[in-house]
């Protein structure tokens, strides 16, 4: 039984990581900026809209259709108690600042908090998903995008897998703070609307996209990524939506593997390169530390997150090598080496180093069983190819619901993107 003071330190709690984690969505912008050059002010602007955009659907609709009791494991019912608009002008007991939300009942967390912290997730989400958009979409098609983002595209991840009665959440599979919901998810609603982009410039004749060359801000890029660093200590640990001493072992991993994974990448781009790391390689380090880090945060010891992050740096490598071949997308700012490639690594890893011994205090279905490298055995391979179904899943509905999206405004808007799609600003 919760007494009132620690009911009142978990929302305190929860609420202070919800405003860290805000901070990200305009730092995401920031470190466009600092890779793409000043000129690049449109990313600022973009990521402003997703805030504004992701309070106000996710007030109206969007967190019951994630969080409310779900239909059939699907989809949050919009009409659960407080509904439409955060209960409107209801006083009733269940409004967002009193009682608490059916789901997250243990910590005793309010609805106002709760929606609070998982609106700034949506918002990070889709700020990851705009770093493909550059200025070659436009911001109407942009504005209509997020709509339906904040509606369906995000919402879906989130209700099959955080939501306790979403279908993957009752199989079993797992995702602490987002490395498929946030960053896999984001990679593949990107890669939806890099197809469309990609239409577009080749029904103009284009043999290749565009590229958008690398501008290197070095004030920029290094707020940029501070921020982010900052932010994920709300990410993170405040994804145990409890103020407890599991929350600071969660600090630990996160950090811990974030600062292995500058090293890690460092290294990895001197030995296949022989020459010294640069800023942006000590960026891009950190970042993979980081959205590794993040499915399992909650599962694993500070130990397993030294190791996590020493495997950051080749897995990054050899994914920039991957992705460069391509050429119908740009990519400068590491979405699918980075959160596409990074996320389904990291939740892949569930089933390697998860230890129940921090999995249970972290909030973890007992079902969790230790990892293979922890003695999970035969159990450990379910899990495993468990994540392995819901990645494949997650990833192709995903991209199925962007591309759609995008190509039905275009269709409504003449076209995502400006007639000029490599250089036209918004």
């Amino acid at each position: 039984m919760f007494t009132s003071f620690t009911v009142e330190a978990n929302n305190l709690w929860v609420l202070f990581a919800g405003l860290l984690v805000f901070l990200m969505t305009i730092a995401v912008g920031f470190l466009e900026v600092g890779e793409l050059g000043e000129d690049h002010w449109f990313s600022l602007l973009k990521t402003t809209y997703f805030t504004g955009i992701a309070l106000t659907v996710m007030a109206i609709v969007g967190f019951n259709t994630a969080f409310a009791p779900t239909w059939h494991g699907i989809l949050g019912n919009p009409f659960y108690q407080p509904g439409f608009f955060l209960g409107a002008f209801s006083s009733s007991s269940v409004n967002p600042t009193q009682g608490v939300w059916w789901s997250v009942a243990s910590p005793g967390l309010t609805p106002g908090v709760y929606f609070l912290f998982e609106t700034a997730f949506a918002a990070v989400t889709l700020a990851l998903v705009g770093v493909v958009f550059f200025r070659k979409v436009k911001l109407a098609a942009i504005v209509a995008y997020s709509v339906v983002y904040f509606v369906l595209i995000w919402n879906l991840p989130a209700a099959w897998i955080w939501n306790p009665s979403g279908w993957l959440a009752k199989l079993g599979m797992v995702d602490f703070a987002g490395g498929l919901v946030v960053h896999g998810a984001a990679g593949a609603a990107g890669l939806g609307v890099m197809y469309q982009i990609w239409r577009e410039e080749r029904a103009r004749g284009a043999t290749a996209s565009p590229a958008v060359p690398i501008r290197i801000s070095p004030g920029w890029l290094t707020l940029g990524i501070l921020l982010l660093w900052l932010g994920w200590f709300g990410f993170n640990p405040g994804s145990v939506l409890a103020f407890n001493n599991e929350a600071i072992v969660v600090v630990l991993t996160t950090f811990v593997a974030a600062a292995v994974g500058l090293l890690s990448f460092s290294a990895t781009t001197y030995v296949a390169q022989r020459k010294a790391p640069d800023l942006l390689a000590a960026v891009n380090g950190i970042l993979m530390g980081l959205i590794v880090i993040t499915p399992l945060a909650g599962f694993v010891s500070p130990g397993s997150a030294i190791v996590l992050g020493a495997m950051c740096g080749p897995v990054f490598y050899l994914g920039e090598l991957l992705f460069a071949r391509f050429r119908w997308f740009t990519d400068p700012v590491g979405l699918l080496p980075g959160h596409l490639l990074g996320g389904v690594f990291g939740v892949s890893m569930i089933a390697f180093f998860t230890q129940t011994a921090f999995a249970l205090p972290a909030g973890a279905p007992a079902s969790l069983p230790n990892g293979l490298l922890f003695g999970g055995g035969m159990s450990a391979v379910h899990q495993l190819g468990l994540e392995e179904f819901g990645i494949a899943v997650v990833l192709v509905i995903v991209f199925v619901l962007s591309f759609v999206t995008a190509a039905i405004l275009a269709r409504a808007l003449g076209g995502i993107t400006q007639p000029d799609a490599a250089s036209a600003g918004p």
